[in-house]
């Protein structure tokens, strides 16, 4: 896969092709059908597929200090987009004078003139433009003048919940990874570089990897989970606690995994961790043996979490 900065970047000679546009935080289950069918429309076509994304978030832009939690780093989300098939994936940074731009000029400066759009495929509740003032039906209008089509593709629901990135995010605030995974298609990922701690599970004979993660990630609501951890192309089970450690009187929410049966140093590596249930509530014990005691068990629990 290609992977263009700005959709300037474009090869003059590229071609017409097959665009789909979305912020595609997640890349969840319905961003995936959304991205399979442009890619299976583009090779039914004969024309390249590309993908539109955009960097930092266009909340963050429009409405400075909403940024809403990341479900997926840049680089996650490009590996992902690429498993689906697509062609080029093209990074648009999104800065004030884009934001400014009419759909009218979205659609011929971006579609028309750069990416030489054939087909258009969006969600059936896409947005762009200045005060995302364009809607499907618009597209399609400047489409018929312009030269491309537009098809839509539907949400994708389960029951009665229509599965979307505010969902999703939601899901992991409340620490019900169960939910987030079954609406993503896979775990929810959090990565992160390995720090220094206080290095109290070693004294308590459960040293734990603390990750320093990226402004604005989405960390699942305090308390212990049984998790995957993703280093070296290797992946290991892990008891996971997100909380203040309050048995220690901690202020600062930090994200601590306890590696099973891995006993190397993990110092200044950077680790994904895919976050598979959760087992309890962070909660405040009377003195290091009893945490100690609660600690094997979700040692335990997690085990059996993994292994089923």
């Amino acid at each position: 896969m290609r992977r263009w900065r700005g959709y300037d970047a474009a090869p003059s000679g590229l071609g017409r092709s097959v665009v789909t546009i979305g912020v595609f935080d997640g890349v969840h289950r319905g961003h995936q059908e959304t991205i399979r069918y442009a890619v299976a429309r583009a090779g039914a076509l004969g024309l390249h597929s590309v993908v539109v994304t955009f960097d930092p978030h266009p909340s963050e832009v429009v409405r400075p200090g909403s940024h809403p939690a990341v479900l997926t780093e840049p680089a996650r989300k490009a590996e992902l987009i690429e498993q689906l098939g697509a062609d080029v994936l093209c990074v648009v940074p999104f800065t004030k004078a884009f934001s400014e731009l009419t759909p009218e000029q979205f659609a011929h400066d971006v579609l028309v003139e750069h990416l030489h759009a054939a087909l258009v495929v969006v969600g059936e509740n896409f947005r762009f433009g200045h005060r995302a003032s364009g809607d499907v039906a618009l597209l399609g209008r400047l489409g018929r003048t312009f030269g491309f089509t537009v098809e839509s593709a539907p949400l994708v629901a389960e029951g009665d919940v229509v599965f979307s990135s505010t969902y999703i995010r939601s899901c992991v605030a409340a620490g019900d990874v169960a939910a987030a995974a079954a609406a993503l298609g896979r775990p929810h990922r959090l990565e992160g570089v390995v720090v220094r701690g206080d290095r109290r599970g070693r004294e308590l004979g459960f040293p734990t990897a603390n990750l320093m993660c990226a402004p604005h990630a989405a960390v699942p609501a305090d308390g212990v989970y049984a998790a995957w951890l993703h280093v070296r192309g290797k992946t290991h089970g892990a008891a996971v606690s997100v909380g203040t450690n309050p048995t220690f009187g901690g202020q600062e929410q930090r994200v601590e995994a306890y590696v099973l049966d891995f006993d190397d140093d993990l110092y200044g590596e950077r680790v994904g961790l895919d976050f598979v249930t959760r087992l309890r509530e962070m909660r405040r014990y009377e003195g290091p043996e009893a945490l100690v005691a609660q600690i094997s068990l979700d040692v335990a629990q997690t085990r059996t979490a993994l292994a089923t």
